[in-house]
């Protein structure tokens, strides 16, 4: 599921505006609570502030993610074998040129999700079986 909070809250409201008796009597944070597929709905879905990185990055964090699962050497410079040169230029550059990458990279990897910064994509990490 690639729904925010935001998109099941927008949804919601978009139903009690057509639901004129429904606009009048209900409160939209009371109706999220108070029924069962809305609330359901709203609790799964995604954060809305989620970290935003490029391309690049995200397939740079799922390769570690996938490979070695230890966000502490992400990164040593050492272990970037696996990326050409190039493309380990534009990680590093990424790294010092995106005001908090560390702390949207780390976000990102915690949560397994992000936003991919030139498509507006959101990219979710599969679960290990």
């Amino acid at each position: 599921m690639t729904e925010t909070k935001r998109d099941v809250f927008d949804e919601v409201r978009r139903v009690a505006l057509q639901d004129e008796t429904l606009l009048r009597t209900a409160n939209i944070h009371v109706l999220l609570k108070q029924d069962e597929e809305w609330h359901s709905r709203y609790d799964a879905a995604l954060p809305d502030d989620l970290p935003v990185i490029p391309e690049l990055i995200g397939k740079y964090l799922k390769m570690w993610k996938h490979d070695h699962g230890d966000l502490f050497q992400v990164f040593d410079e050492g272990t970037s074998a696996s990326l050409d040169g190039t493309k380990w230029e534009s990680v590093q550059d990424w790294f010092s040129d995106a005001k908090d990458s560390f702390d949207t990279f780390a976000r990102a990897w915690v949560l397994g999700v992000w936003r991919v910064e030139e498509t507006g994509e959101i990219v979710k990490l599969e679960e290990e079986k």
